[in-house]
Order: structure tokens, then sequence, then C-alpha cells
């Protein structure tokens, strides 16, 4: 009689995942967005800073103007796509640079433990203190309104979570047999942090950043709707911020960026809680 295949764990996790309906269909909505965002200069009907005067707050359905136009007769589905693409650009790199930080300061206090373990933590606890989106204000206003200005804000201010996340991990992961075995077998200290316990660490860290990505992508639009965001690149945040000063009279420039904005989160959300109970091994036993 054949025994049944048994899957491994990451197949495992992808099982549970793709069972959730709400998650799985979220993750579709994610890569759709995405698409949108790298196609942005072939779908966008214009420009996003192209302007046409005879347009000026053209109302939804519009001629050559599906969602509308602003106060300076810019397309609003063009600036939207566009939108998108800031948004994205802008979560994907702070959150690789946030993670990059993260992995680096909580494998090295982890596994060296003593004296590194402790400044390490002591300087996570020092940028702890400080208020994540007031700190990501004060960067943006001293480096200056830019992409890499805005990317860096939010990459320094979330770091530290995901860092003690892999510090807890590393420090239960180093004292199992394996990693024994591969000490006592004379292997180097950075292949075992490396090869070893690294990889084994990254479950919870891909949870955390399902959720950090639409958080980054807040703090984005949030500095933008203060008047901190990018210079040179529409932003659904300023696009927010102009709708909102002009609400009553033109209420079409806010209602296309905010369902847009409210969108993205919950899917990103939605998906970020299919991958929380795919890694989530004890409630699937108690299922």
């Amino acid at each position: 009689m054949k025994k049944p295949r048994t899957l491994s764990p990451s197949r495992r996790t992808w099982a549970r995942f793709r069972a959730n309906k709400l998650a799985f269909a979220s993750l579709i909505v994610v890569a759709i967005l995405l698409v949108i965002a790298i196609l942005a200069p072939v779908l966008a009907p214009y420009g996003p800073t192209e302007t046409d005067y005879n347009a000026t707050f053209a109302p939804i359905g519009s001629p050559g103007h599906l969602l509308g136009a602003d106060q300076l007769g810019r397309d609003i589905l063009s600036r939207l796509i566009y939108g998108l693409r800031t948004a994205f650009m802008v979560a994907l790199l702070a959150e690789i640079l946030s993670v990059t930080v993260a992995i680096v300061v909580g494998l090295v206090a982890g596994y060296l433990g003593g004296k590194a373990d402790g400044f390490l933590m002591a300087l996570t606890d020092v940028m702890y203190a400080f208020p994540a989106y007031l700190f990501s204000v004060l960067l943006v206003t001293v480096m200056g309104r830019s992409l890499w200005a805005v990317v860096i804000a939010i990459a320094i201010s979330g770091w530290v979570t995901q860092a003690r996340l892999i510090r807890a991990q590393v420090l239960s992961i180093k004292k199992r047999d394996y990693v024994e075995a591969a000490r006592a077998m004379g292997a180097p200290g950075a292949t075992i942090a490396t090869r070893y316990i690294l990889p084994n660490s990254l479950g919870p860290v891909l949870v955390t950043t399902s959720f950090a990505v639409p958080a980054a992508i807040t703090a984005e639009a949030g500095l933008s709707l203060i008047g901190l965001g990018i210079v040179d690149q529409p932003s659904w945040g300023a696009m927010i911020n102009e709708g909102v000063r002009m609400v009553t009279s033109f209420p079409h420039m806010i209602i296309a960026p905010a369902i847009a904005f409210a969108i993205t989160l919950l899917a990103f959300t939605w998906m970020g809680d299919g991958v929380r109970d795919a890694f989530d091994v004890k409630k699937e036993e108690r299922a």
C-alpha cells in the first residue's frame, strides 16, 4: 500500500494560507495592484503632471477623464495609478531596508549575546522610545522631501520591533540540537548564524512584513497629507489632502483616492491575517 506523501513545512504553510479564501483573494488583489503599479506608464491615459485647463474640476465620467480632473486639469485616474506606484515603491523599499537592518541587529545580538547584545538592545530601546511617526516627520524635515528621504525615514522608524522578534527567534534556535551538532563539527560561527539559524528564524518576519507594508503605505500617505511627501511624484496622501480642501464643492477629487487607499490597506491587512494564521501551527492542531 502506497504511503501518503508528506508535505514539507513550506507546502503545509502554503496549503493553510490557500485554504483561507479571504486571504487568498486579498493576495490576488495585491498582485493585481502590483501589476498596475509596474505598468503605470502603459495603463495611465495621461502623464501624472499633464494638465488640461479646459478640464479643470471635470466631474466623474467626463469625456477623456473617467474619474474626473483636479483643480489643475490633471487626470485623476492617471494620478491614482502613478500614486499607487509611488506607494508601492516607498513601502517595498522601506521594508527591504527595515528588514535588512532588523536582521543584522537581531542576528548579531541574539547569536553573540553578552556586551554586543546589551549594546544593540539598548540602541533598540532608545529607538523604541521615539514615536515612529514623529521620528519620520523629523527625518524628512531634515533630509528633504525626496523619495529616498521618505524611504529612509519610514525604514529607520520601523526596524525596532522586527529586530527584537528576530533576536528572540535566534536565542531559541541557537540552542537546538542541529545547531549544536554544527558547532561540534567545527562549523564557523558565521556559517552557523547565516546557514542554520537565520533561515529558520524568518517565518515570523514574513508575518510582520505583511503588516509592515501597509503601515509604510499609510506612513507615506500621512507624510504627504501634512505636506512632507515626495515633491516630484503623485501621492494618494497629497490627492486626499487636496480633496479634503474642496470636498464640499468637488467631492469627486477625494472619492477615488480614498476608496483606492481603503481597498489597498484592507487587501494587505487580510493577506497579513492569512499569513499569520498559516504560520500558526498550534492553531491548526487545535482545530
